[in-house]
């Protein structure tokens, strides 16, 4: 069946603040995208610490650029992008709910 998430941002600690009083000028633009593109990119990565993941804002947008260890790569890209395809359209939609525009670049050093 169907698991509705809720967001991964919550409200302050404090129940008498509510979100809309306070903690929504601390929210990161993209941050939702960017935990969702951490989380399957270390998933998928046999050196979950060698990922490394750059932000760059620009206007309404997330620039994602994602840098893997050597053996890595394939595995982010998969056959025929089809991988790579799946990750952007998730961090998108994920930036979606955050109300930014998503890109995710895989950068090979």
């Amino acid at each position: 069946g169907r698991v509705r998430l809720g967001p991964l941002v919550t409200g302050p600690a404090d129940p008498g603040v509510s979100a809309a009083d306070g903690d929504i000028g601390n929210r990161v633009p993209g941050g939702q995208a960017r935990a969702v593109l951490a989380y399957i990119t270390r998933a998928l990565a046999n050196d979950p610490d060698a990922v490394v993941i750059d932000t760059e804002e620009s206007g309404r947008g997330v620039r994602f650029k994602i840098h893997v260890a050597d053996g890595d790569m394939g595995r982010m890209i998969g056959r025929r992008g089809r991988v790579a395809q799946a990750i952007r359209t998730l961090v998108r939609l994920a930036g979606s709910h955050d109300g930014v525009e998503t890109n995710v670049d895989f950068v090979d050093d």
